[in-house]
């Protein structure tokens, strides 16, 4: 014995934990039950929205209305959104889509180094298929440099695909810029708005972009609705077909409780995002002096951009130094502390994070960053007891 007090095991303080704090609503958010009760008579009722009858009248009425709802907070028209079940058949869509031309030989596509499995998967199939994926990179704090990905653009480059906010690092990226460079080629672009829709302002019209994707589980809206909005005139390659619904572009039985969870999901945003993004900037602003007080400014490491306009105000990417990631991940779990080292898709990997590899992230680094990330209901209380939780667990790792 040295003569210092114990270092106290995160084991020690599992029973002050009465309920989880869950930091990862990037990985996926609670129902809201504001939602659920604009759901549940659409479940208990039976009405199909393309049949002529009044109960299918009333759940065409309710489709309608979401995708107006809907329209109207994204700025683009209802013929341009159409409803899917997430945020991975949105990009596979869009991708596929206006990629794919079946008349044609294969060609090219942009896209970046920090793309979400499920578009990097879709580029990775039409890899397969004979396409050639020309992929930019990113700077330091996690932002592509479009005018050099613009540089990269071939004649036969058929899109170019960025996200609007990383899901790693919360780095906001230059979309309608690329949107701009793109258009001056005659190349569509399609960006991944899902973690950026429900968090700040999104504007389909003035982004320019050809296609966007979103997904309702990331802002409290139920799992398995998403959206894809089409700009007008837009022509997509279809991959699904069927009864011809929703402009063919989405065929199949329209799921009316999904789109009117979806649109509840989004209004709710809309009338409460200046109170949620000053809640989440106070939070993101408390976690990181609290770790810097208890575990030391000299161990922690801020992933993405600096300036926290620059990145979404619910996200903290934080590398802790010397320390394991896996190992704290567990310890914080044991703890009652829900974080995510990274993508929930990609979760099962053992490899590092490729956004923080793309970004140069240092070694020591690069396996201990810890992704946190807040909801609507995230509480000051929530992130005062996760910073206890991480000094205790990492002062035991550090042992």
């Amino acid at each position: 014995m040295d003569g210092r007090p114990p270092v106290p095991s995160p084991l020690s303080i599992i029973a002050m934990n009465a309920t989880t704090i869950y930091l990862d609503h990037n990985a996926t958010t609670a129902l809201d039950p504001r939602v659920l009760e604009a759901m549940a008579p659409h479940f208990l009722a039976a009405g199909n929205a393309e049949s002529r009858h009044s109960a299918g009248r009333r759940a065409r009425r309710a489709f309608e209305e979401a995708t107006e709802t809907v329209a109207e907070i994204l700025h683009a028209r209802p013929d341009e959104v159409v409803f899917t079940s997430g945020g991975t058949e949105a990009n596979n869509l869009a991708v596929f889509g206006l990629a794919v031309d079946e008349s044609a030989p294969p060609g090219r596509v942009a896209t970046t180094a920090i793309e979400h499995p499920a578009v990097n998967g879709m580029v990775a199939h039409l890899e397969a298929r004979g396409y050639v994926a020309d992929v930019a990179p990113v700077d330091a704090e996690g932002i592509v440099d479009v005018d050099r990905m613009a540089a990269s653009f071939y004649e036969r480059t058929r899109l170019a695909t960025a996200m609007l906010a990383n899901n790693e690092t919360g780095a906001i990226q230059p979309v309608a810029r690329l949107a701009d460079l793109a258009a001056a080629r005659g190349i569509p672009v399609h960006t991944d708005a899902v973690q950026a829709v429900g968090r700040i302002p999104v504007d389909f019209a003035a982004l320019g972009v050809a296609t966007l994707a979103a997904s309702g589980h990331k802002f409290h809206g139920p799992p398995g609705s998403g959206v894809l909005l089409v700009r007008r005139g837009v022509r997509l390659t279809p991959r699904l077909f069927g009864g011809g619904q929703q402009q063919g572009r989405r065929p199949g039985t329209i799921a009316v409780p999904l789109a009117v969870g979806f649109a509840t999901a989004l209004d709710l945003w809309r009338r409460e995002y200046r109170s949620r993004t000053e809640t989440w900037r106070r939070l993101a602003a408390r976690l990181i002096d609290g770790l810097r007080r208890t575990v030391g400014a000299d161990r922690i490491v801020l992933n993405g951009p600096a300036d926290p306009s620059r990145r979404l105000p619910q996200t903290v990417n934080l590398g802790f130094l010397r320390i394991e990631g896996d190992a704290l991940l567990m310890q914080l779990d044991l703890a009652g502390v829900a974080v995510s080292l990274g993508s929930a898709c990609a979760s099962g990997s053992t490899q590092p994070s490729p956004t923080l590899v793309a970004m140069g992230v240092p070694a020591d680094c690069l396996r201990s960053s810890v992704r946190f990330s807040f909801g609507a209901f995230t509480t000051d209380d929530d992130v005062d007891r996760a910073v206890a939780h991480l000094a205790a667990a990492v002062a035991w790792l550090s042992r």
